[in-house]
């Protein structure tokens, strides 16, 4: 059972986040018209703006210092890379298979993100 509030609205902005993340790359490669509402591309923005606010705060409350800590130091990286591949996948992707690959390549590096943060350890899958 989750105590901490923060840590609540975190997991719980990270779940809504990789859903609408899926959700919008099923829309966009299936070539619905509902992949243009607005609200979907508003809703994200919000969703990750709280998820990186949460990660904030629960940095700063734990007490770790960030360069001496691998396992956060491999999550911000691996987020960059995500959020990169998201961008691939969504707006500068010059192909269909780029954009494909780009998406599937960012729900792995998601699940990379995850699994680093329930081990605390980079090397997670090595």
């Amino acid at each position: 059972m989750m105590t901490n509030p923060v840590l609540l609205v975190h997991v719980t902005s990270v779940l809504l986040s990789i859903s609408g993340f899926i959700f919008r790359g099923i829309l966009r490669f299936s070539g619905s018209d509902l992949a243009n509402r607005k609200w979907l591309k508003i809703t994200p923005h919000i969703i990750d703006t709280v998820l990186i606010v949460s990660a904030i705060i629960l940095y700063l409350r734990s007490g770790l210092e960030l360069f001496s800590t691998p396992w956060l130091m491999a999550k911000i990286i691996a987020l960059l890379l995500y959020i990169a591949l998201g961008l691939i996948a969504f707006r500068f992707g010059k192909t269909r298979t780029i954009r494909l690959v780009a998406f599937f390549e960012a729900i792995l590096v998601f699940a990379y993100i995850i699994g680093v943060a329930v081990t605390r350890n980079p090397f997670v899958f090595f």
